[in-house]
């Protein structure tokens, strides 16, 4: 019974206890489930703030962009507006302006249409005016034909004729009053700015020979120089290239060739013999070759002191030597190197006056006639052949041109080269500075008379001043004075044509009328 009573207890006790367990369990799951709910009504509520603030920050940002996008519309619309506006206001004005313009053709068209009509109507009026006036220009010519005695024909080649020659007289009038004003204008400064430069330059000038005179102690040295069959004079000659000539002279021997340069070589060298006194074949071949040394050092001291006196530096040794040798070189009869050292001068002178480079002129003068420097078996012309030599050491493109050009044989491409053809004219027209042939002389007088008396209304010419000038008379009853001036300028064109002349020939016409009478 105890057992059984134990057993009905815990029975009762179990069911108890499991229905105490399951209202507990009961009782925690609902406040679980409570917890739960009002958790999750949180989380939902959060949610939905969160919701609703990011749709107000969407809405925000919405509207922003919008508002954006319609002020960017509004800006557009209102810049298109105003540019459709701008457009608009052109548009009238041309349209304006077109209007003008078309009322303006329709004006000139009606007021053409008027002048044309004018201009039929005038038309219309000269020419009866024109029938009319040959109507009575021919009645006119019948009575003058009647009262004259001449026919149309006649009278119409005597108008022409007076016509003709007034308009000759005219012209020439018109020829003298320019060449008169451009004297006056361009004649004055150029010809100070020469002759300031002839007056601050002069060089000396040599007379040309073709023999140099060597003295001898005595005159038994004149058979010591022929020697023996004459085979010294015969070495000494072919050596130099100079022929001696042993004449009746006291006390001298003369040395004639047409080198300078080789004469003084030929000299030095009969003058060396002579003072040592040994003088035969062996020896005249070594004192001729020891000549030819001390030349060559001579003529480089002076280049050296031409180039000194001229204040050029920098040319090539070869272009120094070339300058030294023109001392023994004349040009007739005027020492070329002094020459070549007067218009670097002038030249250089004259290009400071009209502004430019009087340093290239210098050296350009200088070197101008440095072609007469080489052997005359080198064929071209003294200006040929220097040119090539200035290019070949170097010398600049204006140097070449002066050069080349200083005879007008190459066209000048630089103001440098016309100032040394100028101041080559200069210098070769001094007074004593150049001289010429006695028939050489005669001829060039002779054809400037003719080329004068080639004229019509030339009667006399004189040729005065070593051919400096020509004076023409001509017939005062068959020119006119202006016709005398245009005369002068025929004579020097012509002359400038058909002449070589060193410097400038002065033409001088002169026209006199003289009235004559007898008292009785």
């Amino acid at each position: 019974m105890e057992i059984l009573s134990f057993l009905i207890i815990a029975v009762v006790t179990g069911v108890g206890m499991f229905f105490v367990g399951w209202f507990l369990n009961s009782r925690i799951g609902q406040g679980k489930v409570a917890s739960a709910e009002k958790l999750a009504e949180k989380i939902v509520s959060e949610a939905e703030k969160e919701a609703q603030a990011l749709k107000n920050q969407k809405i925000i940002e919405a509207k922003d962009e919008y508002m954006k996008i319609k002020h960017n519309f509004e800006k557009e619309s209102q810049a298109q507006k105003q540019d459709f506006e701008k457009r608009r206001r052109k548009l009238e004005t041309q349209e304006n302006d077109i209007n003008r313009r078309l009322e303006q053709l329709n004006k000139n068209e009606n007021e053409l249409k008027r002048f044309e009509q004018s201009m039929k109507d005038k038309s219309d009026h000269l020419q009866r005016k024109h029938e009319e006036y040959d109507r009575l220009l021919a009645q006119q010519n019948e009575r003058l034909e009647k009262i004259s005695g001449m026919s149309n024909e006649e009278a119409l080649r005597e108008l022409k004729e007076n016509l003709t020659s007034k308009a000759k007289q005219e012209a020439a009038q018109m020829v003298k009053d320019i060449k008169d004003h451009a004297r006056l204008s361009a004649n004055k400064e150029a010809k100070e700015i020469i002759i300031s430069s002839i007056q601050r330059t002069a060089a000396d000038h040599s007379v040309e020979t073709t023999v140099s005179v060597v003295n001898l102690p005595t005159d038994e040295m004149k058979g010591r120089i022929i020697g023996r069959e004459g085979r010294n004079i015969r070495a000494f000659e072919t050596a130099t290239g100079i022929d001696v000539i042993v004449d009746d002279t006291p006390e001298a021997v003369i040395l004639s060739g047409f080198d300078p340069y080789r004469r003084e070589i030929a000299k030095r060298a009969l003058e060396s013999l002579i003072t040592d006194g040994r003088i035969h074949p062996g020896r005249i071949e070594d004192v001729v070759e020891k000549a030819r040394k001390e030349m060559e050092e001579q003529i480089t001291q002076l280049g050296e002191q031409a180039m000194l006196d001229t204040g050029v530096h920098g040319l090539h040794p070869e272009l120094v030597k070339l300058l030294g040798k023109l001392h023994y070189r004349t040009s007739y009869g005027q020492n070329v190197l002094k020459h070549g050292i007067e218009v670097a001068h002038l030249a250089a002178l004259m290009a400071s006056e009209l502004k430019l480079d009087p340093v290239v002129a210098r050296r350009a003068g200088l070197l101008h006639d440095i072609g007469k420097a080489i052997d005359k078996n080198t064929e071209g012309t003294h200006f040929q052949i220097g040119a090539d030599i200035a290019k070949k050491y170097g010398e600049g493109p204006i140097v070449q041109n002066a050069i080349a050009s200083h005879h007008d044989d190459v066209e000048m491409t630089s103001p440098i080269s016309a100032l040394v053809q100028a101041a080559d004219a200069i210098s070769g027209s001094r007074p004593g500075a150049r001289r010429e042939t006695l028939e050489g002389y005669i001829k060039r007088l002779e054809k400037l008379e003719d080329i004068a008396e080639s004229f019509q209304g030339v009667y006399k010419t004189y040729a005065i001043q070593a051919g400096r000038e020509v004076r023409v008379l001509v017939q005062p009853e068959k020119m006119g004075d202006a016709e005398a001036d245009q005369l002068a300028s025929d004579i020097a064109e012509k002359i400038q044509n058909e002449m070589e002349y060193p410097g400038q020939i002065k033409v001088t016409v002169i026209r006199e009328y003289r009235a004559t009478d007898y008292a009785k």
